[in-house]
């Protein structure tokens, strides 16, 4: 923390503007060092949060024309000094620039070292840190806006909320025991166990949105499974919005699984359009055969295409019965002309049957809503500040969770209340873990590490 940090904070490769950040006491001092500005100008007492324009010099030689911005602790990121050098987006300059830096006393920060001294520094807590890179690596609205206001503290604020609520209910009769000539007014023992029970519920109602949380961050596993030649690359095409597929008349042309992402709005589709299974002798076509089946072992969703116009066989057969048990939705596609008999017979008594035609896109917006239902995403609020998106987030949560329920079992089966202590003590802890209040150093440093250098 005594050392003055700096990155490159920008995507490297060719663009309109470089940025090379620096955090730390020596922050101004170094960019002072390298730094011409227009009328001579120098950084060192220049008024907290501007803008100055000048050259970056490297021993006399001008460098770049630069913008340098010049924010002073503690109304900053870090809460530390921070300068940041705007240049020319060239591969050679932004790298050259960072030399100067770093030749001149800053450090090279590690991966998520800004942000995690903004954490170390008090602005943000854990929680809060760690939306900053879901808000970067978000690939929905509803994945951004969750990220976005629980970078504000939203979540923090729940979390924090329920933890308070568990110190109050120990609080009371801690102070109690230690200080009986006060006087103090007890919780009785129904109180108390109303609190728990509360409290209990509000962390399961939080653990409850972290189903809907992990769709939303991972999205969904998606296989598009069915015989060759029955239309699942045009398919695949159709929802990418792009020729992402080869698409023939032969059978067999698709070989490999092609992984595509699909925005449906609330949700991501995690897509794989894989190889038409089928028994074959072509050696090629056997091994795409099996990593179809691979993937469909994996598979949170299948679409399972038929083709209207074929009458079904074993091979069909065989597909549904690999992906009955999974959430499916069937597509009888090619269906714009007519459909087969056994094709109308087979889907008869089954769930989310889709008759279209891709060619013409003929009923493939069905597809969407029928997704969202069977996820139960069809009817997310906006504002989806509290759900659960973090895997350790979850895990914290339901620690806490399985600490309060051992305490109520404990009064259910008639223990003094003190007995509970230890329980809510965990609970406590386990909730510090989220916003960061009791985390160990090696959890702080592998969520940090996370984080791409410069941030």
């Amino acid at each position: 923390m005594d050392k003055t940090i700096a990155a490159i904070s920008t995507p490297s490769g060719k663009g309109g503007i470089g940025i090379i950040r620096m955090s730390g006491i020596k922050a101004i001092n170094i960019a002072d060092k390298i730094f011409k500005g227009f009328k001579g100008k120098s950084l060192l007492n220049v008024k907290s949060h501007t803008v100055h324009y000048g050259y970056i010099l490297d021993g006399g030689k001008k460098l770049d024309e630069v913008l340098v911005t010049v924010m002073r602790a503690p109304n900053t990121y870090t809460k530390e000094d921070i300068v940041e050098i705007n240049c020319h987006a060239s591969t050679f300059g932004v790298k050259k620039i960072l030399e100067l830096v770093l030749k001149n006393g800053a450090d090279l920060a590690a991966p998520g070292e800004f942000t995690k001294r903004a954490f170390l520094n008090g602005r943000i807590d854990l929680a809060s840190a760690e939306a900053v890179i879901d808000v970067i690596n978000s690939k929905t609205s509803t994945q951004h806006n969750i990220s976005v206001n629980q970078l504000g503290g939203s979540l923090s604020q729940k979390i924090n909320e329920i933890r308070n609520n568990l110190l109050d209910l120990t609080a009371n009769l801690n102070a109690v025991m230690d200080f009986p000539e006060e006087g103090l007014e007890p919780l009785g023992d129904n109180e108390y166990y109303d609190g728990l029970v509360a409290i209990k519920e509000k962390i399961e109602k939080l653990l409850a949105t972290s189903v809907k949380g992990r769709i939303i961050k991972e999205g969904i596993n998606t296989v598009i499974a069915g015989k060759p030649n029955v239309g699942k690359s045009s398919f695949l095409n159709y929802l990418s919005g792009s020729d992402r597929a080869i698409v023939t008349d032969v059978e067999g042309t698709t070989r490999d699984a092609i992984e595509e992402n699909i925005d449906l709005g609330n949700v991501r589709l995690n897509v794989f359009d894989t190889a038409g299974i089928r028994n074959t002798d072509d050696t090629v076509e056997k091994i795409g055969v099996e990593k179809s089946k691979m993937l469909l072992e994996k598979a949170e969703l299948v679409i399972y295409m038929l083709d209207s116009k074929k009458e079904i066989d074993d091979n069909d057969l065989e597909i549904y019965n690999l992906v009955n048990d999974k959430k499916l939705i069937i597509l009888a596609n090619k269906s714009e002309d007519g459909i087969e008999k056994s094709v109308k017979d087979f889907c008869a008594d089954k769930e989310n049957v889709i008759y279209c035609s891709v060619k013409k896109e003929q009923g493939l917006d069905e597809v969407k809503n029928t997704i969202l239902n069977m996820f139960d995403m069809g009817d997310l609020e906006e504002d989806m500040s509290e759900t659960i998106t973090n895997i350790r987030h979850k895990d914290s949560l339901t620690k806490a969770l399985a600490s309060v329920k051992s305490a109520i079992d404990a009064l259910n089966l008639s223990m003094p209340l003190d007995m509970t202590f230890v329980d809510i003590e965990n609970a406590i802890s386990s909730l510090g873990e989220i916003t960061g209040m009791s985390v160990g150093e090696e959890i702080v440093d592998r969520i940090f590490h996370s984080f791409c250098v410069g941030k």
